[in-house]
């Protein structure tokens, strides 16, 4: 739309039944893409049922990380939407809620379990 500007925020989770490897930690590594091609459908899919839906224009997963314990992984991803005048102010806090909830209470994406205390929205 005319005048919208592509603004971006910063979502990060714990998957606790994904055990980091280093192969993770490789962009191009074949166990990275898929991961990343997973956790990119799951994230977008629910980003596309959220009150930011009809403004959003996808995720990137930017990293893994290795967890506090040996199944843990981190993910990182940043993503984007169109801010212009018709949309309502990016509120990060509504969207942690709503996350939240179509996660189960933050333990569940797709097959995955969640830390329940590490969904965050930074934006």
């Amino acid at each position: 739309s005319p005048g919208a500007i592509t603004e971006r925020f910063n979502l990060n989770f714990t998957i606790t039944n994904l055990m980091f490897t280093t192969d993770l930690q490789t962009p191009n590594s074949r166990k990275f893409r898929s991961a990343e091609k997973i956790m990119k459908h799951y994230v977008d899919s629910l980003l596309q049922k959220s009150s930011i839906g009809p403004h959003f224009t996808g995720c990137k997963v930017t990293g893994f990380r290795s967890g506090r314990r040996r199944d843990d992984t981190k993910v990182d991803a940043v993503c984007s939407y169109k801010d212009n005048a018709s949309l309502a102010r990016f509120d990060r806090e509504k969207l942690y809620q709503e996350l939240s909830t179509m996660t189960n209470n933050a333990t569940k994406l797709g097959h995955y379990s969640l830390d329940r205390s590490s969904l965050y929205v930074d934006g």
